[in-house]
């Protein structure tokens, strides 16, 4: 397809884990494996483990090597940044574009092994060893850029990046939910300060996808439509939309958790990144960077604060996938410049979140959010 116009190189960190460069045309002349990584680093990441709450029927992932992963470095120790003479990073190379490695202090390991279930005690207690991975997506070697100040190109390989990451990591043995995600600012919990994302492949459903499922299939039963295609049909006939173009559109839902979320779906539904067309493609990087930036001017100098979470239709052989659409949904914990939404009591204590801002009025916000 002309936009699948990246080169790819895969290669390994000093612990065997991958690490993955793509390059637009611009730089297709680099060798980018010509660098090695060089740290005396030991093994790799040790598979990990979930446990099922017997209660609410949820995994629950433990990861006590998470206590160790970086928190906050400088911009001149940034394990993200190039590598340098003088200094050894997760990027061996002396700059790149898009890179994908697989995470030093992952939540979810044990590459393409299927996850291992046992019950543990006289209560329902299963467990599960090992399964899943945990990718991180550097979107530039730029340390002090964000994702809302990238060009259209640049976007539009770091799409290609999530499209080939997408199509691999759902062929692992035993992955039920690849999820694409960025989190962006301190106030969110990030703890580098470098624009970049990450993958989850999930060796079980997440609670939220495992509800909207179910959602699907019981609209679908009874309707006999697609419920995606319900909601995107009454959102784009309602006052909540945000902006829309020939292939792609953003509204903030009916039902809105966050002060300030908005959807981005595309017009056609496709299951997962893979499916998108050449013409949903090229119109990608203007609708996401769109959104992405009207966050941003929502809060004139303050720097972003937002979680992009992608949904993606789970793995499994055509015909049989649940009917959920590839859509982004984006928010923000601020509700003020000077106010954060905090999950407390019955967000944190009960899963019901109470909006602080009429969908309405975000929307109308978000539309005045122009350059």
């Amino acid at each position: 397809m002309p936009y699948q116009t990246a080169r790819k190189t895969s290669t390994h960190l000093a612990d065997g884990r991958e690490l993955i460069y793509f390059d637009s045309a611009a730089a297709s002349g680099r060798d980018r494996a010509a660098y090695p990584d060089t740290r005396p680093l030991g093994s790799g990441p040790a598979p990990g483990e979930s446990r099922l709450d017997p209660l609410l029927g949820e995994w629950v992932t433990v990861a006590g090597n998470r206590q160790e992963r970086p928190y906050h470095p400088g911009p001149d120790v940034c394990p993200l940044c190039p590598s340098t003479p003088r200094r050894r990073t997760e990027i061996p190379a002396p700059d790149y574009e898009v890179v994908v490695f697989e995470n030093r202090f992952p939540s979810l390991a044990g590459g393409g092994l299927p996850a291992r279930d046992s019950l543990v005690g006289p209560l329902p207690h299963l467990l599960r060893g090992g399964g899943g991975r945990c990718e991180v997506v550097s979107f530039t070697d730029d340390h002090n850029a964000t994702f809302a100040a990238l060009d259209d190109a640049r976007v539009l390989l770091i799409l290609e990046a999530w499209i080939d990451r997408t199509a691999t990591l759902s062929t692992l043995p035993g992955i039920e939910q690849v999820y694409v995600f960025e989190n962006c600012g301190a106030e969110i919990g990030v703890t580098i300060n470098h624009p970049h994302g990450q993958i989850y492949a999930f060796p079980y459903l997440t609670p939220k996808m495992r509800s909207v499922v179910a959602a699907s299939a019981d609209y679908l039963a009874r309707t006999g439509e697609n419920l995606h295609d319900a909601v995107l049909s009454a959102e784009l006939a309602s006052g909540r939309v945000v902006f829309e173009n020939a292939e792609w559109a953003a509204f903030v839902p009916f039902a809105a958790r966050w002060p300030y979320e908005a959807h981005l779906y595309p017009k056609r539904r496709v299951p997962d990144f893979t499916a998108l067309d050449d013409a949903q493609r090229a119109a990608f990087p203007a609708a996401y960077l769109d959104l992405l930036r009207r966050f941003v001017r929502l809060f004139p100098g303050l720097p972003p604060a937002y979680i992009a979470a992608w949904h993606q239709a789970p793995p499994g052989p055509p015909g049989e996938r649940p009917g959920v659409a590839l859509h982004a949904e984006v928010f923000t914990v601020r509700r003020a410049p000077d106010k954060l939404k905090y999950l407390a009591g019955t967000e944190s204590g009960m899963g019901a979140f109470m909006d602080d801002i009429p969908p309405e009025v975000a929307a109308e916000r978000l539309r005045a959010a122009t350059a």
